[in-house]
């Protein structure tokens, strides 16, 4: 490690620089220049320009300070997430930062700035940083944790470069990923809006739209539906087992953590010994705020095997033509919050009444199976992805401990450096 030296950062980067704000405040519709705050900073040091404030063209020039410079280093200094970081690649022509955000540039040549992001953004160095948190009601970084932060920087500049090159190929590589599961997860909202509302033919293709083939659809309380499907109440299509239910009790916590899942309204919550219930079941929660955020909790999920529900989700199979995989598809894709009551504090139940009452268009079984089919695989190409972009994350998580640290060398072709 000879190569390397311990540098403290403020060696390497002379002073933090805070940005600021006009008198009054900024909002998102403030026409200007871009300011970026501590809520534009992700966790994983990334940047978001999603509910990006602006301001003035004319408070900006008069800035002092606080002005972006493409590579520059944004960490949060206060707030509930101070210590994020965030590398600045020039998005913008002008751009500048608020009070809630410090500037970590190089201003001597000492260090190159990817190499400094990632330094920063390193596990090791993050703990370093939260040791210099002080205040409790409101937890903040002030310019001198600069002075008891340290890093590990190679004496030889290429070698900064090519680490701070790996790293950021491989969050390239990462972005891409997230970017295919975002188009993945479009496409999929798209084929489950035509094949919940055209469903498939049997030759196995979508049916023409209501526009280009009227006679082939029928008006239902969901909306136009294929003629051939079935429409109703889910009484009609579905057996409720909530007999089975269990509810949280002293001696059911006291045989958590055992052999089959526990199941409430928001999914798993435990293990337990006994098993409960065996077969294939669609679970939709009965009551809680969860409702309220269906979209990143699904109310409903499909259980098979051996388990265990409380007495805060309802059990239901298919019958009448309905199979439980497409019930509880039904209530991945249909807006059922309208026939929930409200109960004290704000928090809303769907008791077995209005369930028994939920409007339901059902297929027959070979169509429901052809269009769950295609969902599912859909689904598990956005899986797939998941999968790897988890890997993605852990194997940046490794090469930024083993290059950031001198564990692991990089090659650095010397005369490249030298003509560069």
């Amino acid at each position: 490690m000879s190569e390397w030296t311990s540098k403290k950062l403020r060696e390497v980067i002379g002073h933090p620089i805070a940005g600021t704000r006009p008198a009054g405040g900024v909002n998102t519709e403030t026409e200007g220049i871009p300011s970026l705050g501590g809520e534009n900073i992700l966790s994983d040091g990334g940047i978001t320009f999603e509910n990006l404030n602006r301001v003035p063209l004319a408070f900006y020039k008069s800035m002092p300070r606080g002005r972006l410079q493409p590579l520059d280093v944004l960490i949060n200094k206060d707030g509930a997430q101070t210590g994020k970081v965030g590398l600045y690649k020039g998005d913008f022509l002008d751009a500048c930062v608020n009070e809630h955000l410090f500037i970590l540039r190089n201003n001597n040549g000492a260090i190159d700035q990817g190499f400094l992001f990632y330094s920063v953004l390193l596990p090791e160095t993050q703990t370093k940083i939260a040791r210099r948190i002080t205040g409790s009601a409101q937890p903040g970084l002030n310019t001198t944790f600069v002075n008891a932060v340290d890093i590990l920087v190679p004496v030889n500049s290429g070698e900064q470069r090519r680490i701070a090159k790996i790293l950021s190929t491989l969050d390239e590589t990462i972005e891409q990923t997230k970017a295919l599961i975002a188009k993945y997860q479009e496409i999929k909202v798209g084929l489950m809006q035509d094949l919940f509302t055209r469903g498939v033919t049997p030759d196995g293709r979508l049916r023409p739209t209501r526009d280009q083939a009227p006679h082939l659809y029928k008006k239902s309380p969901l909306g136009w539906i294929p003629k051939e499907w079935k429409f109703g109440v889910l009484d009609g299509f579905s057996d409720i087992h909530n007999n089975l239910r269990k509810p949280i009790s002293a001696e059911v916590r006291e045989t958590m953590h055992g052999e089959y899942p526990y199941y409430g309204p928001t999914g798993i919550l435990d293990y337990i010994n006994e098993f409960l219930v065996e077969g294939e079941f669609c679970l939709i929660g009965e009551d809680g705020d969860h409702f309220l955020k269906f979209v990143e909790w699904p109310m409903t999920i499909l259980v098979r095997g051996r388990f265990n529900v409380n007495n805060h989700a309802h059990i239901l199979s298919g019958r009448n033509g309905a199979t439980t995989r497409w019930l509880h598809a039904f209530f991945l894709n249909r807006d059922i919050t309208f026939h929930l009551t409200r109960q004290g504090a704000g928090r809303f139940k769907l008791n077995k009444a209005a369930l028994k009452n939920l409007p339901i268009c059902v297929p027959d079984p070979a169509e429901q199976y052809e269009i769950l089919d295609r969902i599912e695989a859909a689904q598990s190409s956005i899986e797939a992805q998941n999968r790897q972009l988890d890997k993605l994350r852990q194997q940046k998580h490794g090469l930024m401990h083993d290059l950031l640290t001198g564990r692991v060398r990089v090659k650095v072709d010397e005369s490249k450096e030298s003509s560069a």
